[in-house]
């Protein structure tokens, strides 16, 4: 927020002027009187009015945001010493893919590599503490905790064929949509895109999720598959990734391709403003039973939050759902993070609370992937995994956490 500075409009003095007539008395003949009659003493001047000096502006200077990475010593990382560090070797393995030519990284991805798939718990911290320094995640305001929130990967039913019982549109990317990189030509804009369409020859912002409903078939986007329940359906494009299951058993993976540019609106703090349900009811499991009472009411819920993602079909594969950074997310050792503070592919310690609890959660994980919600420096969505069970433990998990980046030894954070 930048303070807005008053100043008081300057005063105009107009010049007084004033008619003194100090002339002589007009001279008659002597009256029978003992004394001469005296002039009478002319009125005095008003005093001239004195300007007030103009108030000096309230005091306009504001902090510094602070450095989102600031270096730190390992013996700040709570609960370091207790985490299992062979657990989160195979993801450091998966970001090597991506990190391992790049300058910085290749010395740390070539010893990974050297030690093999498997190592001990032991081996693995000793690794990280001679290879890697921790640098303290720091909010601009200079705050050390943030929000913690859980993702997983869900499963949802659906069939290559509309029908009456299949018949959501499980949309891939619109051929009209235009995505432009504001970085391109502004380089303190790295990381910001624009979506929009061309009307006429202007360029407007692309169709909201209302809207998108609205035209239906008229979206010029591919349907990839048709689901059986839209809120289902809604809850696959908040987690950004998910699988399928087909009428025949077959399971389809589809991930995250993009979205319409519109920002993540909570429908579930929509529905405590709307009174509909409480803090503590409105979790994924709350809204889904609410969206279950309330049919009539789809739409309405749905479309207050005007973000929508489109999707593309993965292949099948033994591991996670592939993340941001382009590599399968690794169950309980990858997070989402917000790139413009965090280096994508990079080692980060995360010390929060299970959900719903004050049980200490620190462990380290690899920060693999990003999410249209995850927005500051201490953000953190934990990827829990796939299925029932995950999704129950992500749908409750609001959490406060302090996070530590580990960069390799000699790197400097990047520029924000």
């Amino acid at each position: 927020m930048i303070p807005r500075s008053t100043r008081l409009p300057g005063l105009q003095a107009g010049a007084l002027i004033l008619a003194t007539l100090l002339g002589g008395c007009a001279t008659r003949a002597p009256a029978p009187s003992p004394e001469p009659l005296a002039c009478p003493k002319p009125a005095p001047c008003p005093a001239c009015p004195v300007c007030p000096k103009p108030e000096a502006p309230p005091a306009t200077l504001t902090a510094p945001a602070a450095e989102p990475l600031q270096a730190a010593d390992w013996s700040a990382l709570e609960g370091w010493r207790d985490d299992d560090h062979a657990a989160a070797w195979p993801a450091l393995r998966e970001s090597c893919t991506v990190l391992g030519s790049r300058p910085g990284w290749q010395a740390v991805c070539t010893a990974a590599a050297s030690l093999g798939e498997k190592v001990s718990p032991a081996i693995a911290r000793q690794f990280f503490e001679d290879r890697f320094l921790p640098w303290t995640v720091v909010n601009p305001d200079g705050g050390r905790e943030g929000l913690v929130t859980g993702y997983y990967e869900p499963l949802i039913k659906g069939s290559r064929e509309r029908s009456q019982r299949y018949r959501w549109p499980v949309h891939g990317v619109p051929a009209d949509m235009l995505t432009i990189d504001l970085g391109e030509q502004y380089p303190e804009l790295k990381n910001m895109r624009l979506r929009g369409r061309l009307e006429g020859n202007r360029v407007v912002p692309y169709y909201s999720r209302g809207e998108l409903e609205q035209r239906g078939a008229g979206v010029p986007a591919p349907v990839l598959l048709w689901a059986e329940d839209a809120i289902d359906l809604f809850f696959l494009q908040v987690q950004g990734s998910g699988r399928v299951e087909l009428p025949d058993g077959q399971r389809v993976r589809v991930g995250y391709a993009d979205h319409n540019g519109h920002p993540y609106n909570s429908i579930g703090r929509w529905l405590i403003a709307q009174g509909e349900l409480t803090l503590d009811k409105a979790s994924m499991d709350g809204i889904k039973a609410w969206a279950r009472r309330n049919p009539q009411r789809l739409s309405e819920l749905l479309n207050a939050n005007p973000s929508y993602v489109f999707f593309r079909e993965l292949p099948q594969t033994g591991g996670g759902p592939i993340g941001a950074l382009g590599v399968p997310l690794t169950d309980q050792r990858s997070i989402a993070v917000d790139p413009r503070s965090i280096p994508l592919g990079a080692p980060v310690f995360l010390s929060t609370t299970y959900p719903l609890s004050d049980r200490p959660l620190r462990r380290l994980m690899l920060a693999q992937d990003t999410g249209g919600a995850i927005k500051g420096a201490v953000r953190a969505d934990f990827f829990w995994g796939f299925g029932p069970e995950a999704g129950a433990r992500a749908g409750r998990m609001r959490q406060q956490g302090r996070m530590w980046v580990l960069l390799p030894r000699g790197m400097q954070p990047p520029k924000p």
